[in-house]
């Protein structure tokens, strides 16, 4: 799978398997972990078969079911957008290894998340991890006219990244970005609301691997 692909194919799941993730694709993930965290400066960890953050020995707990990964998001204080780049790119990786995630910001048992915490360090948002019951449903999308500016003209990379920024995640599916280009200068803003910053991490993310980072510059 294409990390394209991933962005196409991924969505959230909240009801998972009772089947463990294998010792090498665990293995694939710590790498994956330890190259980010070195990269972006967070700290995020993974918790793996246990089963009291989302209660998953009850029927169900905030619509979810059978969870028992999941990767704690960690990092200073005002690295929001970071948490939502970096987080998506552990989803995507995630998805091309044939696992199911789910972004959770509130339906989890927070006294029940205990990642080391470092100074100045805060426990942003958790993501579900596993083999999910299913493939999760596509979410509705917005018009790409309420996300951009995007014209007629447009180039394709433009293009090609809005509709991947569409596909993102974001919490509420609420969508509150708006992305403007002037030649090859890209900018893009959050809306107001919980979480959007965050948000923005996850989109501009999404937008570079749709676009190619190659073909623009962040403005």
């Amino acid at each position: 799978m294409t990390i394209l692909e991933a962005i196409e194919q991924r969505h959230s799941v909240r009801q998972y398997k009772e089947k463990p993730i294998e010792a090498e694709l665990v293995t694939k993930l710590n790498t994956e972990i330890e190259a980010i965290n070195k990269e972006s400066g967070l700290h995020i960890q993974m918790f793996l078969n246990e089963p009291e953050a989302f209660q998953a020995n009850k029927t169900s707990y905030g619509q979810f079911s059978g969870c028992r990964n999941y990767f704690a998001i960690v990092g200073k204080k005002g690295m929001d957008e970071e948490v939502g780049y970096y987080g998506q790119k552990l989803v995507l990786f995630a998805q091309q290894l044939g696992l199911n995630t789910c972004w959770v910001a509130m339906t989890y048992k927070k006294g029940k998340v205990t990642p080391q915490i470092g100074g100045g360090e805060k426990l942003y948002i958790v993501i579900a991890l596993g083999y999910g019951q299913t493939q999760g449903e596509s979410h509705k999308l917005k018009d790409v006219s309420a996300v951009s500016d995007l014209a007629a003209d447009a180039p394709e990379w433009y293009r090609n990244g809005i509709r991947a920024a569409l596909l993102a995640p974001t919490a509420i599916n609420q969508q509150k970005f708006r992305f403007t280009r002037s030649g090859t200068n890209v900018s893009v803003k959050a809306g107001m609301g919980f979480y959007t910053k965050i948000d923005l991490g996850i989109v501009k993310y999404n937008f570079e691997i749709g676009a190619g980072k190659e073909n623009f510059s962040w403005a």
